[in-house]
Parts: structure tokens; sequence; C-alpha cells
């Protein structure tokens, strides 16, 4: 979020390292203030100062690591950058107002930078995301288990009942779909967001 950190830790990587081969954008997050609980707290309340937090996390979080590391690459003529959609920029949420318009954003942007990158600076600098569905973490924890019992909140269930794979995700799970779009493996790959949501995505509930 911050342009002056991001170009000390591009030449902090350049000094250590010589250059910069890949880009994983991982920044993101929700707030309560950007998410509409009616009745006590419904989307035609909700401040602007929260709704442009979330906004700016996710989606400035990721376009400014892009300008700074992005232009690193470009000077290369080489590089791989990998940004983090959702699923909710798929299909939204419920309540989750902000965060699944930013999370839309990335998924935009991605497809985006990927033809400019291409077109401006070389076929050579590839740009994709994953949109992860729902994975079990410490930050979601509360609002998808039972903290006494481990059983699956109401709304855990629901989500497990749409996931044909029938589990939450588990954060390694995401590790072979990121090594996959870094990698040399994924070089005809560019302007992709790859689903890694056990087949959320997939099913139509019926």
């Amino acid at each position: 979020m911050n342009r002056g950190d991001l170009e000390r830790s591009l030449a902090a990587v350049q000094k250590r390292f010589g250059g910069v081969d890949h880009l994983l954008n991982y920044a993101g997050g929700n707030r309560p203030d950007a998410t509409a609980v009616p009745p006590e707290r419904p989307f035609f309340d909700l401040p602007v100062e929260g709704l442009q937090k979330a906004v700016d996390l996710n989606l400035l979080g990721t376009i400014l690591p892009c300008q700074v590391f992005g232009k690193h690459m470009a000077e290369r003529k080489q590089g791989s950058i990998l940004n983090v959609s959702s699923m909710a920029a798929l299909r939204p949420l419920t309540r989750v107002v902000a965060y699944s318009a930013a999370k839309a954003a990335v998924w935009n942007f991605t497809t985006w930078l990927a033809v400019h990158m291409a077109h401006e600076y070389g076929p050579q600098i590839r740009v994709n995301a994953i949109a992860p569905g729902f994975f079990l973490t410490e930050q979601n924890r509360f609002l998808l288990t039972d903290e006494k019992t481990g059983a699956p909140t109401a709304r855990g269930q629901a989500i497990v009942e749409h996931t044909p794979q029938e589990r939450f995700g588990a954060p390694e799970d995401l590790s072979g779909a990121i090594l996959f779009l870094l990698s040399p493996a994924a070089r005809f790959i560019t302007g992709v967001v790859l689903p890694v949501d056990g087949g959320f995505s997939a099913f139509g509930g019926v």
C-alpha cells in the first residue's frame, strides 16, 4: 500500500539476488465496516471509509506492487506475476460488499495487465491469478466452524454442501497451483484466473 516501501523492497531483493523472477500478490482481507449485516449494519449505511479501505487493500494492494515490480520485469523483459482474486469475484458472497467488488476488479485487472505486459514489454512476461474458494484459516475459522465442537456453522455447512469435494480447502492446497503458474511449465499461460475451489464454481446446486 506504500509505494516507497515497495521500491525499497525491490531494491533489497535486487541487491541480494540480482533480480526478481516472480511476484506473488497476496495482500487482501475484509473489514466489518465494509460488510452488510442487516438489520444492525445495512448496506445503505456502510461508511465510505470502510468501503474505501477494503477496496484499497485488495485492489490497490495488487496494482501498486505490479507497477513497481512490473517495471523491473519490463526492463528485464521477463518475469511472472501471480495475483490473488477470489471465488467471491465470480460468485459474490452475501454480505461481503467491498471485498467481492474489489476481488472482481483484481480478476479484470489481471487479464488487462497480461495483455498490456505482453504487447508493450515482451511476451516472456506473464500475468495470471488464482481464485481460491473457501479455505479454513485462523481468520475465518470462527465464521465457518463452531468453536466448541468444530462442526460447521450454518454458513460453513452451506459452503461444504455446494463444494463437490465436500470440504474446505487447506492452505497447502494452493501450493501446487501457485508453483505451476509461476513455473516454466506454464510458459504458454497468461491472462488466466485459475479457480482453486474444490469444484465450487462448477456446481449449480442441482
